[in-house]
């Protein structure tokens, strides 16, 4: 076990989110680089052959659960594109993945911006909230028809996507930054792969159910790990796209698809690097800690998003043999940020960055730079290296801040 340095343990109520360190409890940190029977994890081969199947298998059957079958794209199609889009600087494809199984079919579009002079782009990839024709100007995106929450001050009502929320959330996207610092953009709505609704009936994983079946197993995916394949399938697109660089793909998520492009990276190896953006808990924030939400609260607000067996760890944090650090390592040797806000307590700031500071070991295995100092950096003062952490100013969202430190970032550790 690791020594983590905690003020005082006090009792705290369970309904009460706790947002003072001296109420975070006294806790036993498990060390990545030492098995669960033991042993201590002193080479690669250790580490990539032992410790790093556990672990991952460990978050698997407990935490996000398990895909319970193979499901490949079984068609592809370009529906719309452009060549002269954002003024002429990128062009614009939109792409309908489609999947067949066991009778029942679901697709999903991903909007692609690439830089229109280079040939093969690195891309960023994210999911967005509510449908892709918010993340630009642009009239030409296509309008979702899938399920939605509603939001009046979007103009989504009855749970349909409208006209009136185009380009509502271009503050959250950078996109010609991007375009102009050489980076492609791809986003899908998240709701077209599985509805953020705890219904388990429609959505990807009623594809896999046998006859009768209306939910996962207790060990089976929620709709982190539905969301997280559906990043993986776009993967499998992006390999046969000669204008994507694929051995380039950045995932990057904000809030609950933060937590969701922690889980792409760790399962899916093809990814370039990783960017968690406000993930939080059953994100990047310590579970141990306690400290604003909890897994007994996301566990009952959101029960869809993990699978059954975590909600043993209900108000039982301290019997977990792993904790989010340990996520954070099955991305190593990969380049990884996580980002925070200092007012987004609710996300625990100082739970992100010492998950950060605690899985730097497993990257030093590998040679690489991590964090090298206890002490959260101060506000607005990146620090930047294969794992790369910042805290700004304001709250829970993604800005042009978080953006330029990570294009800055991908230029330096993803591109060289």
């Amino acid at each position: 076990m690791l020594t983590v340095i905690t003020l005082y343990s006090t009792a705290q109520n369970e309904f009460e989110p706790n947002y003072d360190e001296s109420k975070v409890p006294v806790f036993d940190l498990p060390n990545p680089l030492v098995t669960f029977n033991g042993k201590e994890v002193k080479t690669i081969n250790d580490w990539e052959n032992e410790r790093r199947p556990e672990l991952l298998e460990f978050f698997i059957q407990n935490v996000y659960g398990e895909v319970p079958d193979h499901l490949a794209i079984t068609s592809f199609k370009i529906i719309e594109q452009g060549e002269n889009a954002l003024g002429g600087k990128a062009k614009r494809k939109q792409i309908e993945l489609s999947f067949t199984k066991n009778g029942e079919e679901l697709s999903y579009n991903i909007l692609l911006y690439l830089p229109i002079d280079v040939e093969k782009a690195p891309i960023f990839l994210g999911y967005n909230f509510y449908g892709n024709h918010t993340v630009a100007d642009d009239p030409n995106i296509i309008i979702s028809d899938a399920w939605a929450r509603n939001n009046e001050s979007f103009g989504i009502t009855n749970n349909q996507l409208t006209e009136q929320s185009r380009g509502i959330r271009t503050n959250r996207w950078a996109i010609e930054k991007m375009i102009d610092s050489g980076f492609g953009l791809a986003t899908i709505y998240y709701g077209e792969i599985d509805p953020d609704k705890n219904d388990m009936t429609d959505g990807i994983h009623s594809l896999f159910y046998s006859k009768g079946q209306e939910k996962p197993k207790s060990n089976e995916w929620g709709s982190i790990a539905a969301w997280s394949w559906g990043l993986s399938r776009a993967m499998d697109y992006f390999e046969k796209d000669a204008d994507i660089d694929a051995s380039k793909v950045i995932v990057f998520g904000h809030s609950r698809l933060g937590k969701t492009s922690l889980w792409a990276g760790a399962t899916d190896q093809r990814f370039a690097a990783v960017i968690s953006n406000n993930s939080g808990c059953g994100g990047a924030a310590l579970s141990k800690r306690k400290f604003g939400e909890t897994i007994w609260r996301i566990n009952n607000s959101f029960p869809h998003w993990f699978c059954d067996n975590f909600k043993k760890y209900n108000n039982n944090e301290e019997q977990l043999p792993v904790d989010q650090h340990e996520l954070l390592a099955l991305i190593a040797p990969r380049p990884l940020y996580v980002a925070s806000a200092e007012d987004d307590k609710w996300a625990d700031p100082r739970g992100e960055f010492l998950s950060a500071y605690y899985a730097t070991p497993v990257y030093e295995l590998y040679g690489k730079s991590g964090i090298s100092n206890s002490e959260m950096p101060v506000v607005n003062n990146p620090t930047q290296s294969s794992i790369a952490y910042h805290i700004r100013t304001g709250e829970h969202d993604v800005t042009d801040y978080d953006w330029e430190q990570y294009i800055k970032w991908a230029k330096e550790y993803v591109l060289k």
